[in-house]
């Protein structure tokens, strides 16, 4: 791809963007950042009072959002949430999986099938269904499509208590492996981000506890993340800048998942 000077290839101007979870964290932020730097975004989730409020927020600063209701692990909805979606703003360029719950102090032992089921059928499951409900959709199109996963590097390290949250994302990760290898043929690129340590509303319980300083210890920056430092791989993938990209993970970590043991 050749672009002449002057040319933003982070640019996502006249891109639409359709992201899960987005009532709050990660998605939120997300959506805010999309739209600043062009896109029009759709954002998804149960929670349709938060949507509508950030949804305001956006519009009110220049953006183009639009708020539908999503339960990731409702077929019918997250069909139901595609469909709409490009009624209001015409085809999705790209599709944010972002949705996910974790799973307390969940030990492989300690847990029961209702708690497994509940964290993969979310992390994992509801992932690939709107993965291939996606592709099916852009397999019929002209235009290509993109999918950005949010995985973990729990995937890659973790620490007790967080079985099945850390299986779903390193199930997620390989998904999005798969889903590149397999959703060329349909004009679809897969990639992820896996974040380290990133201070949200749920992480501070955690982050901020006694165990806070160990943590931060294990990481080579010395601080945990913020939502900011999530920005750089997500306009990345998001936008044609990453164009001959399929199939990466992009760990954005202060380094945690390299240091010593």
């Amino acid at each position: 791809m050749s672009l002449g000077a002057g040319v933003d290839i982070f640019s996502m101007a006249g891109k639409t963007v359709a992201i899960t979870g987005a009532s709050s964290g990660f998605g939120s932020h997300f959506a805010g950042a999309l739209a600043a730097a062009g896109a029009r975004v759709v954002l998804g989730a149960r929670r349709i009072d938060k949507i509508a409020a950030r949804v305001e927020e956006i519009n009110a600063g220049g953006g183009e959002a639009l708020g539908l209701e999503l339960d990731v692990r409702d077929r019918d909805s997250a069909a139901r949430f595609l469909e709409e979606a490009e009624a209001a703003f015409g085809p999705l360029d790209v599709l944010v999986n972002n949705a996910g719950v974790e799973s307390g102090a969940s030990t492989y032992v300690s847990m029961d099938e209702d708690d497994w089921d509940y964290v993969l059928d979310t992390n994992l499951k509801a992932a690939w269904r709107l993965c291939k409900m996606y592709t099916e959709r852009v397999g019929g199109r002209e235009t290509k499509g993109n999918i950005v996963n949010i995985a973990s590097i729990t995937a890659y390290r973790t620490i007790k208590g967080q079985f099945p949250y850390a299986v779903s994302k390193a199930g997620l990760i390989k998904a999005t492996e798969i889903m590149a290898l397999e959703g060329a043929r349909y004009g679809v690129r897969c990639n992820a981000i896996a974040p380290g340590y990133i201070l949200t509303d749920v992480s501070r319980v955690l982050l901020e506890s006694e165990r806070s300083e160990s943590i931060v210890k294990g990481i080579p920056m010395r601080r945990f993340g913020e939502f900011e430092d999530l920005e750089g791989a997500l306009l990345l993938l998001c936008s044609d800048a990453s164009a001959y990209m399929s199939g990466s993970t992009i760990v954005v970590d202060g380094g945690h998942i390299c240091a010593e043991l």
